[in-house]
């Protein structure tokens, strides 16, 4: 079924590279704004909350522009990225990364922030009131208890990631071995006569790998919440 050509199969592992790493630099964001959200009240908390899940609702393309105004050879981000640093992520797999992190974003705060909203406050007021100190009381009693959301988030924001395509295709092209990853790939077997067989193979990859991702996703938060309701306990 997954009688892929073997150039076909660099393309699924650079798309789990990009999906892993995407997820691994954009979860400490995702889970400040998280809490920013779930436990800040503040002027213009309302702009944020929507600035956050904007990429939900423009069109991709929308947010890979974007990106290429800001990061970039010309964008200030870009800019400042290459002189001090010498990081280009445009037509790179690290742009693809930030393409697909960003727009997996918005589904890892709403996860890891019902999490966090979730948790009994009393719980923390009373280690407060025994001694602990804010840093004592995240580690021991909000960050466990949130794992769940954080974990869902993950999952959920990897195989977001996985299918990512407008943003990435935007920011940083259809580049062979660079940034082709298998949505991009996928559309340009389109365009090639006769490679409808490659096409079905690398769309029920794109299915398998997503599918298990979600359903990953699922064992593990329930078994993460058996473990808090015994913490909880």
């Amino acid at each position: 079924m997954l009688d892929l050509p073997p150039d076909y199969w660099p393309i699924i592992a650079l798309s789990i590279k990009v999906s892993a790493v995407a997820v691994g630099a954009m979860l400490p964001i995702a889970f400040a704004l998280a809490w920013i959200l779930a436990r800040w009240r503040f002027p213009g908390r309302m702009l944020l909350d929507a600035l956050v899940y904007l990429p939900l609702v423009v069109p991709p393309v929308v947010t890979g522009w974007l990106l290429l105004l800001l990061f970039g050879a010309n964008g200030p981000i870009g800019r400042w990225l290459a002189d001090w640093f010498g990081i280009t992520l445009l037509f790179r797999w690290t742009g693809a990364a930030l393409a697909a992190g960003i727009m997996a974003m918005p589904l890892m705060v709403r996860a890891i922030r019902l999490s966090i909203e979730a948790v009994d406050r009393r719980l923390e007021g009373a280690a407060r009131t025994l001694g602990a100190g804010p840093l004592r009381v995240f580690l021991t009693i909000s960050l466990p208890l949130s794992l769940p959301g954080v974990l869902a988030g993950v999952i959920l924001g990897f195989a977001r990631s996985i299918g990512e395509f407008g943003a990435t295709i935007t920011f940083v092209s259809d580049i062979p071995g660079e940034t082709r990853t298998l949505p991009i790939a996928i559309y340009a077997a389109l365009q090639a006569p006769g490679a409808e067989a490659v096409v079905t193979r690398l769309a029920i990859a794109s299915i398998l790998l997503s599918l298990t991702a979600l359903l990953l996703s699922e064992v593990l938060a329930r078994r993460m919440a058996a473990g808090v309701r015994s913490y909880r306990a």
